[in-house]
């Protein structure tokens, strides 16, 4: 370092130390520091003299550090010049010099960067806890980057050290003769090198610098099975294929989902045990819920209630066990939509858009006079009325699943219309999270007019009304052009071997998820799309499909369900019971009431009396309001509170479903299909 530098760091040094010593309105604040660093014992003369001995010390290393720079620089010199090197072995020798030059100057910058927080603490005022909150902010991040050149700095010493291991395996080579089998090996060796090179992704190189991008500190915590290997070396524990756990500062959990090394297969164990765990625990749970009379669905939430946070909380890959259970969601919609053939749905479809339309503004007007009488943001009473609004596909199709359903001289058959109202209802589940931010700004009162909010609000409806368009004309040209042959094809293919029209039949689905997942549609429609375009091709295709289809929903449903169950907390329910019983009660009986008014208003007169079953089945709320719960709790629209009151309610609604299900059933179904329907 040349000498103005060194003058220029000194003055640095010296600045904070006469600070230390002369200004008199700071002496309290310089008092309580130097009370932390020699406790308060030292007299005044003591704690002047610890300063000036400290910045003697500090300037001595400097001095030294400066010394050992240029040794390494004459040192890159010598090396660079040496003609007994190879080209290598240079780079080699380089590199290390250029690491520990590296070392010296990042440990200068930590203290300065102490030095500085030091001065900007003295300089404020100890009370202010917005002072002391940004001070802590500052270290933290440096702290934090310090960390992370640290770890690089680490990770460039193995490979050196790696390169040099070779480089002596290269020296030891070339003075004893190889084998064929040792020369096979070496040039297997290289080309496994070249490959780890070629497929490595540096990702935290790549995303260091991308925006929204923040350093974290967080704990490592190794698998279970790594407690037994305590006399293991640490090379060993470093290789280990098992799987780390992250932990942030918010208790917030990561599993690795790529690994460095993609040429060795890894699997999640924790992953593994809780899907075997949640499928042997719901047996039990489904056969006491069938020896009792309810659904085998509850049973699995029972499941999930024990296995999670609230139970056992045995269960580790929570999120993962989510995303695995929304195929459950995506294969039950999916043999939805293959019982309600095309015919069926032309014959309802006025009814299954009017419906939930006039229900979901009926409920928000409801929501919004409440939200008024209680004092509740206008935002949170049209997120709550909306999310209130919605009633669950799965678990209606659970219950209309297996009945024998036919029209009768010219009558609506019940499950078309309910099947309809709910699909679109998932529609409008679609619209509303396009919604969301627009929600998510009102509550934090950043726009700028109500006049441009709602001309967003009709961009969005129009969006949305051009996707559905979009999505109808795809299937237009699918049916028309190219299920037939797909599916004839793919019969062809299959005969002595399910597993091609499995495979078939399962990229169909996901293809039609993915079209409107990509025209902003809910992928849940997709699925039932794909059903339905599939029904059209007759009676036993349908059954055919059916029969390959449903062990699959089946299995996947369980996982669904008892994910819902994860979120259940039972201690809550139980400590605001009756408040939540009061809840949910006015909420059915909202729901039953304006789905029956509804109904009498745009049903047939000679269907009147479907009206009763269909409203019994919208009467609960859809478990997609743990979704949109956690979304506007994280924006900031809902508080926790009233987020626990929604799960709450959303469960409870859900555990009364059934009951008014059979009630309605028995007062407005004949009785040979009531047996089937039940």
């Amino acid at each position: 370092m040349k000498a103005t530098g060194f003058i220029s760091l000194w003055t640095l040094v010296s600045l904070p130390c006469g600070q230390l010593a002369n200004p008199a309105e700071h002496e309290d604040v310089v008092k309580h520091a130097i009370k932390l660093h020699r406790g308060k014992g030292a007299v005044v003369t003591q704690r002047k003299q610890w300063v000036l001995d400290s910045c003697r010390k500090l300037s001595g290393l400097l001095r030294q550090k400066n010394v050992v720079l240029n040794k390494l620089k004459n040192a890159i010199r010598a090396v660079e010049k040496d003609a007994g090197l190879s080209d290598e072995e240079k780079l080699f020798q380089v590199h290390t010099f250029e690491i520990f030059q590296k070392e010296l100057n990042e440990s200068e910058n930590s203290v300065f960067q102490a030095i500085h927080g030091l001065q900007r603490a003295l300089q404020g005022d100890y009370k202010d806890v917005v002072n002391m909150k940004e001070s802590s902010r500052q270290r933290l991040e440096a702290l934090r980057e310090a960390a992370i050149k640290e770890e690089m700095e680490y990770v460039e010493l193995l490979a050196a050290e790696k390169h040099q291991v070779e480089a002596l395996k290269n020296m030891q080579h070339q003075n004893k003769s190889l084998s064929m089998l040792d020369e096979i090996l070496e040039d297997v060796r290289k080309a496994a090198d070249r490959l780890e090179e070629e497929i490595e992704e540096h990702a935290f190189d790549d995303n260091k610098s991308v925006r929204g991008v923040n350093f974290e500190a967080v704990l490592r915590v190794e698998e279970d099975e790594a407690n037994s290997k305590r006399n293991a070396s640490k090379r060993e524990v470093e290789d280990d294929l098992g799987l780390s756990m992250l932990i942030d500062s918010q208790n917030n959990q990561y599993i690795l989902t790529k690994p460095r090394d993609s040429t060795i297969p890894r699997a999640d164990h924790h992953f593994i045990k809780d899907i075997v765990t949640i499928g042997m625990l719901s047996l039990p749970c489904g056969w006491l819920c069938t020896t009792i009379g309810l659904p085998t669905m509850f049973g699995y939430i029972i499941c999930g209630v024990l296995l999670g946070p609230s139970g056992l909380n045995s269960i580790k890959s929570i999120v993962q066990v989510e995303t695995l259970g929304e195929f459950g969601v995506f294969f039950t919609l999916f043999l939805v939509g293959l019982e309600f053939s095309p015919e069926r749905l032309r014959k309802v479809w006025k009814i299954s858009l009017q419906g939930p339309c006039y229900m979901t503004v009926l409920m928000i007007a409801f929501g919004l006079l409440w939200g008024h009488l209680l004092q509740i943001r206008p935002t949170q009473s049209v997120f709550i009325s909306t999310c209130l609004s919605l009633s669950s596909t799965p678990l209606v199709s659970r219950f209309l699943a297996g009945s024998v359903r036919g029209d009768k001289e010219g009558d609506i058959d019940y499950s078309s219309v309910l099947l309809g109202m709910l699909v679109m209802q998932d529609v409008q589940l679609g619209l509303f999270i396009a919604v969301m931010p627009t929600l998510i700004q009102a509550g934090a009162n950043t726009y700028s007019s109500i006049f441009k909010e709602i001309l967003r609000i009709l961009i969005l409806i129009g969006q949305i009304l051009f996707s559905l368009a979009a999505v109808f004309l795809v299937c237009l040209v699918i049916k028309t052009y190219l299920i037939g042959p797909y599916y004839r094809k793919l019969h062809a293919e299959s005969k002595g071997n399910k597993e091609i029209l499995i495979l078939g039949i399962t990229a169909f689905i996901f293809l039609m998820l993915t079209i409107t997942e990509l025209l902003d549609v809910s992928m849940e429609l997709g699925c039932f799309l794909a059903g339905a375009l599939i029904s059209s091709q007759g009676h036993m295709v349908t059954e055919e499909i059916m029969s390959c289809i449903e062990p699959i929903r089946d299995f996947l449903a369980i996982i669904f369900f008892a994910s819902i169950g994860l979120h259940v907390f039972p201690t809550f329910v139980i400590y605001e019971l009756t408040v939540l019983l009061f809840l949910t009660l006015s909420v059915v009986i909202m729901k039953f009431v304006l789905a029956v008014l509804v109904l009498s208003l745009i049903l047939p007169k000679t269907s009147q009396y479907i009206k009763w079953i269909v409203s019994a089945g919208l009467a609960q709320v859809s478990e997609f309001s743990f979704v949109l719960g956690s979304r506007a709790r994280r924006a900031g629209i809902i508080s926790r509170e009233v987020y626990l009151l929604i799960l709450s309610v959303t469960t409870l609604s859900l555990l009364l479903a059934p009951a008014l299900w059979r009630a309605a059933i028995m007062k407005c179904v004949p009785r040979p299909e009531r047996r089937s329907s039940t």
